[in-house]
């Protein structure tokens, strides 16, 4: 769906703003790699913040809320004492993984590539500052 924006205002149809926005938030690392691990199953915050490492138990807490708030995570509570959480993909988070993982399989298929240019790149650059 093309995206009409007047040649002299770029950046001001008020889709493309939208389109940003959501693209920043689900483009966040913690967002994508939240995602990832709840492709297979449902999962308990703790599990989650052991498989995803680095990532600090407020910022899974955010991420995690803005997930549920946009309809991309369920959040279950078990009854039990103490109360058992589960966080697992809707049908909408599941839709929105399979570009990720697409992009997830891309990175991982040209990570060595990728740090080889960035080496290169580097050297290059010291080299023209000597």
């Amino acid at each position: 769906m093309p995206l009409p924006t007047p040649p002299d205002q770029p950046g001001t149809n008020a889709d493309c703003r939208r389109i940003s926005q959501m693209l920043g938030h689900m483009g966040d690392k913690w967002t994508i790699m939240t995602i990832t691990m709840l492709v297979d199953q449902r999962r308990r915050f703790n599990e989650l913040r052991r498989l995803i490492g680095g990532i600090s138990q407020q910022m899974l807490t955010r991420t995690l809320r803005a997930l549920e708030a946009d309809g991309i995570v369920s959040r279950t509570v078990h009854p039990t004492v103490p109360p058992q959480v589960e966080y697992g993909l809707t049908p909408l988070g599941q839709s929105l993984a399979i570009p990720l993982l697409g992009l997830t399989a891309w990175v991982l298929d040209n990570m060595q590539t990728i740090e080889q240019q960035r080496a290169a790149y580097q050297d290059k650059t010291l080299a023209l500052q000597d």
